[in-house]
């Protein structure tokens, strides 16, 4: 597995980049990556089913000037943020059974991720269906959401580590569909920090996936099919339907 560690300066090109290393490996071009990276500016992503008017407070988003994007994974609507570590997994089906079943491979995925954590004296608990919570508070620390390919998976995680709490409240309303866990706690009392440096996750993660090399740019097939993506496939969501009088 080849680790990128490659953070973009637009929030459209981090996004839009996964899709592009699932597509590659799809088709024989490349095969099982771990990817990070981190926001460069504040933005909004839709899961793919998501809708603007039941998640967003679209008036504060509009005043602030954060652009949405929607990406082609499923799960929840989220604020992305400085402190908040992106990784991103491109994972072989054939290399790896758990991964047939969604449930399974959720449950294979994470329990990795905690393994990680656990190495730094964090205890933390899987909470299906994709959730990682700090096990003495249940407190949620990372989120998951996938898009499954016929012979490869793409896996989106978040995992929070100096994030502003306080600002999810101000754009994202509470989701229809919650966890049992979350038991009607606000954003500000369901979220929390997990308490190691980024550096250590970014460790902790590449042991636990056993990364043997590692590669800081972009292929020449892997920026044209980036821009091709960013061309025909645009994340951005128009909000101007929503618009208010200022």
């Amino acid at each position: 597995m080849i680790l990128k560690d490659i953070s973009f300066q637009t929030p459209e090109e981090n996004i839009i980049f996964d899709e592009v290393l699932l597509s590659l490996a799809e088709n024989g071009f490349s095969g099982e990556v771990l990817r990070f990276w981190e926001p460069q500016e504040p933005f909004i992503v839709l899961g793919k089913i998501c809708r603007e008017e039941d998640d967003l407070f679209v008036e504060n988003i509009q005043k602030d000037g954060l652009k949405v994007l929607r990406r082609a994974s499923g799960g929840g609507t989220v604020l992305e943020h400085a402190g908040c570590l992106n990784y991103s997994l491109v994972l072989s089906k054939e290399q790896n059974p758990s991964l047939v079943n969604l449930n399974q491979s959720y449950k294979f995925i994470l329990s990795k991720i905690i393994d990680g954590l656990n190495t730094f004296g964090v205890e933390t608990v899987f909470m299906p269906i994709c959730d990682i919570a700090l096990f003495s508070s249940h407190k949620k620390i990372s989120g998951n959401a996938q898009k499954r390919g016929k012979k490869f998976i793409l896996h989106h995680g978040t995992i929070l580590y100096d994030f502003d709490i306080e600002k999810i409240g101000r754009y994202l309303r509470m989701p229809k569909q919650v966890p049992e866990y979350r038991k009607g706690r606000s954003h500000r009392d369901f979220v929390a920090n997990v308490p190691v440096a980024v550096g250590d996750l970014k460790l902790s993660i590449k042991n636990v996936f056993a990364i043997q090399q590692e590669e800081s740019f972009l292929k020449k097939i892997e920026a044209e099919t980036l821009r091709e993506y960013l061309r025909t496939k645009s994340p951005v969501v128009h909000l101007e339907k929503f618009a208010y009088a200022s």
